[in-house]
């Protein structure tokens, strides 16, 4: 079976509540090698209200949600009966299975996000010590706070003039010890 990228639709401004309910179903129903990210196209904008400039999170596609998972029947009905979910984008009928994005379009998706398609072997996990290879705090060790699967981030608590202080790297930033 193979990993791909699938759409789902779901109510216009109810995005980041779709995505929030099926990484806790992900979860509760140990889909965890079955569904692997749901992305919720966004980019940053820049908003002038007032005089003052704000930069805000826009939708790419309002109503719309990206999942990356090994289609099987399973995986399928934990997708479609997450609450909010409408249906797959794709989809020819009743009970059919969705088809996948191409990587190009998802790739060209997730670029415009600031996100690489890499694949990484991420191989590290919270609280696990890590030198920082490249960047301002080359050399410098630090301990793994929180990793962002999605944008392939890491916070890493690195020990700067006497405290710690949270410094967010990109997952190719950091080595083990």
């Amino acid at each position: 079976m193979e990993k791909n990228w699938y759409v789902i639709h779901t109510y216009s401004g109810y995005e980041n509540k779709v995505k929030t309910n099926l990484e806790k179903r992900v979860e509760s129903m140990g889909m965890q090698d079955k569904i692997f990210r749901v992305v919720v196209p966004e980019e940053e904008e820049t908003d002038t209200k007032g005089g003052k400039k704000k930069v805000v999170k826009k939708k790419v596609f309002p109503g719309y949600v990206l999942v990356e998972m090994i289609m099987t029947d399973d995986s399928w009905y934990v997708v479609r009966n997450t609450p909010g979910v409408t249906g797959f984008v794709g989809s020819a009928g009743a009970g059919s299975k969705p088809t996948p994005l191409l990587e190009e379009e998802v790739s060209a998706i997730l670029k415009r996000m600031g996100v690489d398609l890499i694949e990484l072997d991420f191989d590290f996990e919270l609280n696990e010590a890590v030198r920082i290879k490249e960047g301002p705090f080359a050399n410098f060790v630090g301990t793994i706070q929180e990793i962002e699967m999605d944008k392939q981030k890491v916070t890493v608590l690195v020990d700067m003039f006497g405290r710690e202080t949270p410094v967010e790297l990109d997952f190719s930033q950091i080595e083990k010890i």
